[in-house]
């Protein structure tokens, strides 16, 4: 199994394409930890490994604050000894114009899209050999819609991220990819104001969270050694009608 041992930290991972992927990561051998600030929905997730003889631990992790992030990685360490794979999943949207957007709601976003990508690196690299850092991006850090644009621009900012990250460590030591997603079922697009106004208009595909985690999987793996450094858009050609 192409992650046997290995230790899998996975943000975000109560619903959606983050517990598609825990679940994915656990059933090919991994340890993992399900870093999430909802307790009911990560506890969930855990109990879904579990019950298949997975290994899973939940920690309460609120990825806009570097203290919980600290600690999610300190939990891991303690547990299993190492970090092999970091996926920053976990991410939030605003749905306002510029002019209508506070400067703490930008902050807020940004700490939890892209700051915390940052500081889970930080912290997870100096324990990793041979390890891989992938990071949720979207379609929308390359094509976009009216009032997300700080979603946008924290998306277009980890792809950015990846690239010269990938410059720094040798990929022996760790790889660093994003995987972009279209629209996939999961909570988080049928609950964008603009999907349900219209404004926004879901044509072409809509994938399921379990094929985005086959992709994920496939970045995390040793079968993705040469892959460093870029993006994988995973969108059932919803860019090509965008």
């Amino acid at each position: 199994m192409r992650f046997s041992n290995k230790v899998c930290i996975v943000t975000g991972a109560g619903s959606g394409i983050g517990r598609a992927t825990a679940q994915r990561l656990a059933a090919e051998g991994g340890n993992i930890v399900i870093a999430d600030r909802d307790e009911q929905g990560g506890n969930e997730t855990v109990n879904l490994i579990t019950q298949k003889n997975g290994n899973a631990l939940f920690v309460k992790c609120d990825v806009g604050d570097e203290s919980a992030i600290k600690t999610t990685i300190d939990v891991a360490l303690a547990k299993w000894g190492k970090i092999d794979v970091v996926i920053n999943n976990a991410a939030m949207m605003t749905f306002k114009k510029i002019v209508d957007l506070r400067a703490d709601e930008w902050d807020r976003l940004m700490h939890v899209n892209m700051r915390a990508v940052f500081l889970f690196c930080k912290y997870s690299i100096p324990h990793m050999n041979g390890g891989a850092v992938v990071n949720i991006s979207s379609v929308h850090a390359h094509e976009t819609t009216a009032n997300v644009i700080p979603y946008a621009s924290s998306k277009g900012a980890m792809e950015s991220f990846v690239r010269g990250a990938s410059q720094e460590y040798p990929a022996s030591q760790v790889r660093f990819n994003c995987v972009a997603p279209g629209a996939v079922d999961t909570p988080m697009l049928w609950n964008n104001p603009n999907v349900k106004s219209g404004a926004e208009k879901i044509t072409g595909a809509i994938g399921k969270p379990e094929e985005l985690a086959a992709a994920i999987a496939f970045m995390a793996s040793d079968e993705a050694s040469f892959v460093n450094g870029t993006t994988l858009v995973v969108d059932g050609a919803r860019l090509a009608v965008l």
